[in-house]
């Protein structure tokens, strides 16, 4: 199944726009790239990978994205979406493309690395 596309401006502009529905932001980025990261896209609503998914509305569209740049994640996402009765779509190019473009985001907590220990790099 085909699934829609939509890039990173036209996202930008509809949740810019007056408009009273704005499309929800769904995270369907895998453990290691979501874990790791200190983004999201502003409001994004993270989907479970253990197979939860948070309350959506059927009225309301969904975009849904990942880190890859030819979105295998959120496609299948949103292809199993639209299959329920969703009007979903993906983001084109990912949360990658939306970062080189310099849109906004959302701070959320990533893991830090611990600094090296005095005498532990001999």
């Amino acid at each position: 199944m085909p699934v829609p596309r939509i890039t990173k401006e036209d996202l930008q502009a509809q949740l810019e726009s007056d408009a009273a529905t704005k499309p929800i932001l769904l995270d369907a980025r895998l453990k290691y790239p979501y874990e790791h990261s200190s983004v999201t896209l502003p409001g994004a609503v993270r989907l479970d990978p253990a197979g939860g998914r948070p309350e959506l509305s059927r009225d309301t569209p969904i975009v849904v994205y990942d880190s890859d740049p030819d979105e295998l994640v959120s496609a299948r996402v949103a292809a199993e979406l639209i299959k329920q009765g969703y009007r979903a779509t993906a983001l084109r190019g990912g949360i990658g493309d939306w970062l080189a473009g310099k849109l906004p985001t959302d701070e959320k907590h990533a893991p830090q690395q611990a600094p090296p220990k005095a005498g532990g790099l001999t």
